[in-house]
């Protein structure tokens, strides 16, 4: 017999080589139909796999995250099944999950896939998914593996049979379609019941834009139509919010080719919205007590070697420049230069907390292919800040970097987000992570008290922290439930030794500061292209490139029109009249499309009674006042960035 811990603390005796589905009937009938896998021992498991010893068992459903990302994996499988059905040439590479949905990568030859070919599949995967057919999962021997694949003439698969090792091999097969997989899959392609294919592109094999182009099919699964449809409705949303779209729209930023990709050019309207993050940015770092500074784009290599940057990370750098025999580097992040601030001048223990902030243009070679509007760019400017603190000061900094970021949330109307703590893998010290037990297992749990004592939400992540200490990467969800990663604020207790960054203590002697890196507002671009899908383009008045259009009916307001313009430019709001030869209905229509929050529409009585018609973005007529009401108004709107 073995025992099965769940996770309520109950332990229950089972035949050795029972099933999670065993488990899950013994519990209830309908818990043995909703679940979808079962996590073992930390380790995700098909449900019909045997267990075999004492096992801690939890059993996944479609609310599981874990769950889900099965269940896309096993989509994928059945999307290859209707590819090969329908394409018999294609060769298969990899088909994970992702955040929402799958896709596979395949190779047709010299067949291109098109969008029409996504209707044709989809009724194919539906067809197999009615089949019910299960998924069996066979243990292979690396020879058979590879015999199988040659066979095929199947060189991708081939591949990746070369990094495996005997007795971590097995292929899954449902239906027709057998597959190299390591699994976990979901019991049986019945439980798909809902099927949308949303796009084919391109990619090249293994990310590699020297390799052969392979058609990528991203698709997406539920287990019944009503989440789909939900889904397919935020999609329409999510498209009508591109940030890429509403860019180009309202002339917040572009691209272009000879520039060069991934290096965006700012627009008038978008550097507007830039100069209001950046004084946001420094009305709040000020209050704090940070002190602005401002370091150069380039540096030599010696600086990047001694940070640890390179060779560790190189390739998402430019490449060097060489000049005199000294080869310079494009910065790829702003920490260095900061320790050199730092240093600069002698410190004490009275001189701590040091912060120093600046908005640092950082350049990093993102692969072509990963390149995406504003969210990966190869050029970024980012909120940047360093504290050089005591360890006795360290909670106290920390929660202050937490509360400055809840402050910005409260002011961008973001209601949902968590912070993920990110550990270090304590087997790969000395390879990934500094080799450094105490100072990780003391600075992890110096962040993980702060984030508790502080009451904010988080969860832990193993290996996922910087190579010199624990992080926390900030996951932020937009107004339609989109989840973006905003910032990260790190701590590092590896920096100030390759530094040789030190302080005079309290009692005369020397000692290394903890420093903290973090960036609140995260880097223009991706902030930027966040709040244009946040707001849908409709940014509150404080932050909106043009605050006020004036509308008037006729050229003979004209002159009213410009006394309004005046009194407000005065007051230093952002303001247009619409002097085109058109009705006031267009004129309207066209303002409403450029998503000015406010427009003021001027006609006789107006004009006659010293007044404007306001009209708000979205809301329509407001009604009539005296233009200094709604200056005190539109003034308090802005002075409070007050929201939607």
């Amino acid at each position: 017999m073995i025992k099965i811990t769940l996770p309520d603390g109950s332990v229950r005796e089972y035949e050795s080589g029972t099933t999670a589905l065993d488990v899950a009937k013994s519990i209830s009938e309908g818990l043995a139909r909703k679940v979808i896998a079962a996590n073992c021992n930390g380790q995700v498991k098909d449900l019909n796999q045997p267990v075999l010893e004492d096992t801690s068992l939890q059993l996944l459903t479609w609310d599981d995250a874990e769950a889900k990302s099965t269940f896309w994996h096993s989509s994928a499988h059945l999307l290859a099944e209707a590819v090969q059905a329908t394409f018999p040439q294609a060769k298969f590479w990899v088909g994970p999950s992702i955040d929402k949905g799958f896709y596979y990568d395949i190779d047709l030859g010299d067949t291109k896939m098109t969008e029409e070919d996504l209707a044709t599949l989809e009724k194919k995967m539906n067809e197999f998914a009615k089949q019910n057919n299960p998924f069996v999962r066979k243990a292979i021997p690396k020879s058979e593996a590879i015999e199988y694949f040659t066979q095929k003439g199947d060189e991708y698969k081939l591949d990746l049979l070369s990094n495996l090792q005997d007795g971590e091999i097995s292929f899954y097969t449902q239906g027709s379609f057998t597959d190299l997989c390591r699994g976990p899959h979901i019991p049986s392609t019945g439980i798909i019941k809902a099927i949308k294919l949303t796009s084919v592109a391109g990619a090249y094999w293994k990310g590699d834009e020297k390799n052969k182009q392979l058609t990528r099919v991203y698709g997406v699964t539920f287990p019944n139509q009503k989440e789909l449809d939900e889904y397919l409705l935020m999609l329409e949303e999510a498209k009508k919010r591109d940030h890429r779209k509403l860019g180009k729209e309202l002339g917040i930023f572009t691209m272009d080719d000879m520039v060069g990709q991934g290096l965006p050019l700012w627009l008038p309207n978008g550097g507007i919205v830039i100069e209001e993050l950046e004084r946001l940015a420094k009305e709040t770092e000020s209050a704090a007590g940070y002190k602005r500074v401002v370091t150069p784009h380039i540096a030599k290599e010696e600086m990047y070697l001694t940070s640890g940057h390179l060779p560790y990370y190189a390739d998402s750098m430019f490449p060097p420049m060489e000049l005199d025999g000294t080869k310079y580097y494009l910065r790829a992040m702003n920490c260095p230069h900061h320790h050199k601030v730092f240093d600069a001048e002698p410190k004490s223990y009275k001189d701590l907390p040091f912060r120093i902030a600046e908005y640092g243009t950082c350049y990093r070679y993102e692969q072509s292919g990963e390149l995406f509007g504003l969210m990966r760019v190869r050029c970024l400017h980012m909120n940047d800040a360093h504290i050089y603190c005591t360890r006795e000061q360290f909670a106290d900094e920390f929660r202050a970097v937490n509360e400055m970021y809840l402050k910005y949330f409260k002011i961008f109307g973001i209601d949902k987000y968590v912070m993920r703590l990110s550990l270090h893998e304590p087997s790969k010290r000395g390879q990934k992570y500094i080799d450094a037990p105490e100072l990780w297992e003391r600075t992890e749990s110096m962040v993980r008290q702060t984030l508790i004592e502080s009451n904010i939400p988080f969860i832990e992540v193993q290996d996922e922290a910087a190579f010199y200490g624990p992080k926390i990467d900030v996951q932020i969800w937009s107004a339609i439930g989109r989840e973006f990663t905003l910032a990260t604020n790190q701590v590092d207790f590896n920096s100030g030794n390759k530094f040789k960054l030190s302080y005079t203590t309290q009692n005369n002697g020397t000692d290394v500061p903890l420093i903290i890196h973090r960036a609140p507002l995260g880097t223009h671009e991706r902030f930027i292209g966040f709040l244009l899908e946040h707001y849908a383009g409709k940014f509150p008045t404080w932050l909106a490139p043009l605050q006020v259009k004036i509308l008037p009916i006729s050229d003979k307001f004209m002159e009213y029109a410009q006394s309004v313009l005046t009194t407000l430019k005065n007051a230093g709001i952002r303001v247009e009249i619409d002097d085109r030869n058109e009705k006031i209905g267009k004129k309207i229509r066209d303002t409403e499309m450029m998503k000015v929050p406010y427009m003021l529409v001027i006609g006789e009585k107006e004009m006659n009674e010293n007044q404007v018609a306001i009209r708000r973005q979205g809301k329509g007529d407001l009604g009539t006042k005296p233009i200094q009401e709604f200056l005190k108004e539109i003034i308090h709107e802005i002075t409070e960035r007050v929201g939607e």
